[in-house]
């Protein structure tokens, strides 16, 4: 058995990765670690769980977590991961971190998006980036995994094979995304209040989300050249999942057949990808508690504008199922292993 720590486990994430190891059939749960001074009970956190769980969330000593734990899965808000991480790989360690800290490969541009200069650009190129429907072979026998962001999980998925076999052209690429409130974490902010977000609905941080740099690296990695995108997120009124509508224009010539094709080849034997195909649409609904992505598409050819729509749990497929996906992955288990529905 894999001895697996959680650091940061209150949070959202954090309770998620509880209810997904407990499942797992090849890992214990070693420690599971909080800021706050006083020992809380799992059972207080998650109240769901069977009555036999008995593990509670402690502030950590580094020295014990070090004995404890051969994986840990990182909870850290962004710009708090940088020392941690160094701390963990320089003991060897085998480190997952679902914050932002390490996802970009350009140092200048997480300070530039993030606000803060970067304390452990050493460990940048170590970071493997975990969307795993693309970077299977790299997660493999990783050390460091950076665990995508929700927002930018959707929206590579919805794109990255049209990009990748040159169907859709690399400029004026729009992204439209809704998100549930879980998305902005535990921390409190006047927008999360209840009284603020019931039946309301509005975009923020237009033009200046600090996911924005995250899409653009990986569509340039699949477009082979600098891609820029237009990325507007809106918050729902809801606790969870992100549906993300994209507009792409379809290069001369390209048919809606061979839209369909680029997806089934990329997602077919993907067991967390749904393609819906065309003309056929997610719904959050669908997507919610699972770890799936769902695709559908519409082709417009009279105005050559292509629409993707998908749709996952930004607590999952945006985070948490996705770490697992990745530990899965990185240690030779089942890919699916922990993330099932039944």
């Amino acid at each position: 058995m894999l001895n697996c720590a959680v650091i940061g486990a209150t949070g959202y994430t954090g309770m998620e990765l509880i209810k997904i190891l407990l499942k797992h059939s090849y890992v214990r749960i070693s420690a599971l670690t909080t800021r706050q001074k006083e020992a809380l009970p799992v059972q207080t956190l998650i109240p769901s769980l069977p009555k036999d769980i008995d593990l509670v969330i402690r502030p950590h000593s580094f020295v014990e977590l070090k004995k404890s734990s051969d994986l840990f899965f990182l909870c850290l808000p962004h710009t708090e991961a940088m020392e941690t991480v160094e701390k963990l790989r320089g003991a060897g360690k085998i480190v997952i971190d679902l914050s932002a800290d390490f996802r970009l490969k350009d140092a200048s541009a997480y300070e530039f998006w993030y606000g803060v200069k970067h304390r452990n650009t050493a460990r940048i190129q170590e970071a493997v980036y975990g969307l795993t429907e693309f970077f299977r072979d790299s997660i493999r026998g990783a050390k460091l995994i950076a665990n995508p962001g929700c927002y930018p999980t959707g929206a590579a998925l919805g794109i990255v094979p049209l990009l990748r076999d040159g169907l859709v052209e690399k400029e004026g690429i729009i992204i439209d995304s809704k998100s549930g409130v879980s998305g902005a974490g535990k921390k409190l902010s006047l927008s999360s209040h209840f009284a603020e977000l019931d039946e309301n609905f509005y975009a923020y941080k237009v033009g200046q989300h600090q996911h924005t740099p995250e899409i653009e690296q990986t569509l340039s990695w699949a477009s082979g050249r600098k891609t820029a995108v237009s990325f507007t997120p809106h918050l729902l009124p809801l606790k969870r999942g992100i549906l993300s509508t994209i507009y792409l224009r379809r290069k001369k010539g390209v048919t809606q057949e061979r839209i369909e094709q680029s997806f089934r080849k990329a997602y077919d034997k993907e067991p967390f990808v749904r393609f819906k195909g065309a003309k056929q649409f997610p719904a959050l609904k669908d997507v919610q508690q699972t770890n799936y992505c769902d695709i559908g598409f519409h082709f417009d050819a009279r105005t050559d504008q292509l629409i993707v729509v998908t749709a996952i749990d930004n607590l999952l497929k945006g985070a948490s199922g996705q770490a697992v996906q990745n530990m899965n992955v990185c240690l030779g288990f089942p890919e699916q292993e922990g993330l099932g529905l039944w």
